[in-house]
């Protein structure tokens, strides 16, 4: 199969939709005062339907105005920690070289680009994402008094999404403030979807899923090893070794540290195709890569199948600490933990009312509800990043403009908004060469 054939298909749907688009504009069917327009290279399709929705949304005034500012807040917390998080890696890519380098796809969050964001489950939660992320926009813009034109659909070359489209004027002539709240409205939405959507996954595997023993998980049986010739197999669970308790995957390294070839170990394990405990006898073969040492013959995931649901129940419980916890329920994708399913979902059975579910349905859902989640998130930290166009670029502009507000007592509102206009600029060109950094900088060393 050709290697490149992605990137092949890719360029022919990209020049696809630049001839439609471009029979659009020969048709006179393209403008900014028409239902079909451009935003960037996206086709937008607008309508005036749903105001009368967002109008009945927003009569909540105090609580849209309450809620945003909780958003402002969150927005600028968000921003801060993503810029450290961004400047850590730029600092730690320095002690890279070009093989270690991360892959240039993992600098776009999208859906079959991104190799880590399956293409199904991501491209729901990003539409998921971005229409209620447009929507929140568009309710807090009406309870602060500022016009919405036009709402409707985005179209593009990666997946549908929506658009609100404010009134320009209405929205200059706003208050810093009331700007800013429709600003991180948006924000808001998606971290409170991830907050909604990490709840119903939490309590869906709380109540119904339970591992078939506690130990390591199997996830690779290496062909005409011992393991393989003592029928173990990936969806096994391995308890113990030489009677050492294997309930994390240190415990099991440990155990086979001190072995030799030849040597002969009891293994008791859980086989997933029989639904039962299975003790047998192996005799260890040489390490392929630490000579003098047994070598069993599997590769177990990295979390073992009761931390894998205690990371999905309650990530910030984890017996290595909160952070340690969340920072494992962030990088499922990247440890192939998720979406779970193949022999990983031979680890658990279900229990409570959902027992005699199907298991591959169950974990359908299940997948669905982190993705939601996990997009969301991705969603909400993305838009806070101080960047033009996004939330965070119009906060931080603003922001800045209220700072020398203070400061530059003597500056009329041109002058001010002059000076957040090139401060944003600055924050975005800083953020660019962040996000590059950890991509091209491994590259030339």
């Amino acid at each position: 199969m050709d290697p490149d054939l992605g990137y092949e298909i890719a360029l022919l749907v990209v020049a696809l939709y630049g001839f439609v688009v471009y029979l659009f504009y020969r048709a006179g069917w393209l403008g900014p005062d028409r239902t079909l327009s451009l935003l960037g290279p996206a086709l937008m399709i607008k309508t005036t339907r749903g105001r009368a929705a967002l109008e009945r949304w927003a009569r909540f005034r105090r609580f849209w105005t309450a809620a945003s500012d909780l958003g402002i807040a969150l927005a600028v917390v968000a921003m801060g920690g993503i810029l450290v998080l961004l400047a850590v890696d730029a600092a730690l890519s320095l002690r890279l070289n070009a093989a270690s380098a991360p892959p240039v796809t993992e600098a776009l969050g999208l859906p079959g680009i991104n190799p880590i964001i399956p293409i199904g489950y991501g491209i729901l939660a990003l539409v998921v994402g971005v229409v209620l992320h447009e929507l929140a926009h568009g309710v807090v813009a009406r309870s602060q008094g500022i016009g919405v034109k036009s709402l409707g659909i985005l179209w593009c070359v990666v997946p549908v999404g929506a658009f609100v489209e404010q009134d320009d004027v209405e929205m200059q002539a706003a208050s810093r403030r009331k700007r800013d709240r429709v600003a991180a409205a948006g924000v808001l939405a998606n971290f409170g979807l991830t907050v909604i959507f990490f709840v119903a996954l939490s309590l869906l595997v709380a109540g119904s899923v339970a591992p078939n023993a506690n130990g390591v998980g199997v996830a690779v049986v290496e062909p005409n090893t011992p393991a393989a010739n003592a029928s173990l197999a990936p969806g096994d669970i391995i308890t113990s070794i030489n009677g050492t308790a294997t309930t994390n995957a240190t415990l099991f390294e440990s155990s086979l540290v001190d072995t030799h070839p030849g040597e002969v170990v009891t293994v008791v394990y859980y086989s997933a195709a029989n639904r039962s405990l299975v003790t047998t006898t192996v005799v260890l073969a040489p390490s392929p890569t630490v000579a003098g040492r047994g070598f069993l013959g599997v590769a177990v995931t990295f979390l073992t199948p009761s931390e894998l649901k205690g990371t999905l129940v309650w990530p910030l419980g984890s017996s290595s600490g909160p952070l340690t916890g969340a920072i494992y329920w962030l990088v499922l994708p990247l440890a192939t933990l998720e979406p779970v399913g193949g022999s990983t979902i031979q680890f658990y059975h279900l229990t409570g009312p959902l027992s005699g579910a199907n298991p591959a349905a169950f974990w359908l859902v299940a997948n669905v509800l982190y993705w939601l989640a996990w997009m969301n998130l991705l969603l909400g930290l993305s838009n806070a990043l101080p960047l033009v166009p996004l939330d965070g670029g119009l906060l931080f502009r603003d922001f800045m403009a209220s700072v020398a507000a203070r400061l530059r007592r003597g500056w009329d509102e041109a002058r001010l908004d002059a000076f957040g206009t090139r401060a944003v600029a600055a924050s975005s060109a800083l953020v660019l060469v962040l996000l590059l950094w950890q991509f091209i900088v491994p590259r030339l060393i």
